[in-house]
């Protein structure tokens, strides 16, 4: 349920309202907009009186909401998210560039990469110490060592580092990642989403393979109600009947969950194709479909790569892609 209230209500009559909602033992969410105050109420709304509370004095309108997703709803929160990691910043206005390797392999490579892509205008460098493979016989990642040397690129860079968690049990070890990302195969971890919800890092959530928009915001929702709303969303291709391609990339996306959802979406057009020559199109396709950043894989030599390599794009490609997606976004702000 969202409760609207009217423009200069009264801040000691809005705190009675608030406390009066705990009461009955729901979780209570205000908004502060530029233009309206918003109140959404998380639980079991099915005892609350809305006629009750649309005959107050400071209340504009009561709106239940059916659609299972409340505190990512863009009618919960109006406004734009802007979502902070490490100093830098998605959404609202704030485009953020994630690059690197799909796997950390070792010092030398993804210093050298993190400084290349740095060097490009790269917010956020990337790479996985955690692997989930399909094959149990795949290079399943550095684990705790790949942390130390993201740890130590972020060191020499300055670049936030991004980075996959895998089971809730890990979560002590990336206490120290400035955003932790949850990949397509854990989507719908439940007991991954609930622990990340207690605590307040940034999580970049990308979607199932074979999940719906909704069913993505849901997943959201499980952080957030937890109390974490530093929540990035992520379309990273979806898989449908397609074999010319890794996955499909679904454009429409983009513009249908910023339309539902306050919150920053990001593209990784990296998965989405399976192939680096399709990367640098599908990554200006999404920045004119108005995504709020990119997720890209770079890698100085893919042709050897333990992860990925047929995906990554090298740093001499990287460097025109980022300053092509600026001439797209800047080409969208004029208009």
């Amino acid at each position: 349920m969202i409760v609207v209230l009217k423009q200069n209500a009264p801040q000691e009559k809005q705190k009675q309202l608030v406390s009066w909602l705990e009461k009955m033992g729901l979780g209570v969410h205000v908004f502060t907009g530029e233009f309206q105050t918003v109140v959404g109420l998380i639980g079991d709304t099915s005892h609350v009186d809305a006629e009750l509370i649309s005959s107050m004095e400071i209340v504009q309108s009561v709106q239940r909401i059916s659609d299972g997703f409340k505190c990512c709803s863009r009618r919960f929160h109006p406004d734009d998210s802007r979502i902070e990691a490490g100093g830098a910043a998605i959404g609202a206005g704030a485009f953020g560039i994630i690059a690197g390797p799909c796997s950390v392999e070792s010092e030398e490579q993804i210093v050298a990469i993190a400084q290349k892509v740095k060097q490009a205008g790269a917010t956020m460098l990337r790479g996985g110490a955690f692997k989930p493979r399909t094959s149990p016989y795949d290079f399943q990642g550095l684990r705790a060592d790949g942390l130390k040397l993201l740890r130590i690129a972020r060191r020499e860079t300055g670049l936030p580092i991004v980075t996959e968690l895998m089971s809730e049990h890990d979560l002590d070890l990336f206490e120290d990642v400035d955003l932790i990302q949850v990949g397509a195969r854990n989507m719908q971890n439940y007991e991954l989403l609930k622990a990340l919800g207690k605590t307040q890092k940034p999580i970049l959530l990308k979607r199932g393979l074979c999940s719906t928009l909704r069913e993505l915001l849901l997943s959201a929702e499980y952080i957030m109600a937890g109390g974490n709303e530093n929540v990035i969303l992520c379309e990273r291709g979806i898989r449908t009947y397609s074999d010319y391609t890794r996955n499909t990339l679904d454009l429409s996306a983009i513009p249908v969950l910023k339309e539902l959802s306050h919150l920053p979406v990001i593209v990784d057009p990296s998965h989405a194709t399976g192939h680096s020559r399709l990367v640098p199109s599908m990554a200006l396709a999404a920045a004119a479909a108005g995504c709020d950043g990119l997720i890209i894989e770079v890698h100085n030599d893919p042709e050897h790569a333990l992860c990925d390599g047929a995906q990554s794009i090298r740093p001499e490609e990287f460097a025109p892609l980022v300053k092509k997606v600026s001439a797209v976004r800047a080409a969208l702000m004029e208009n």
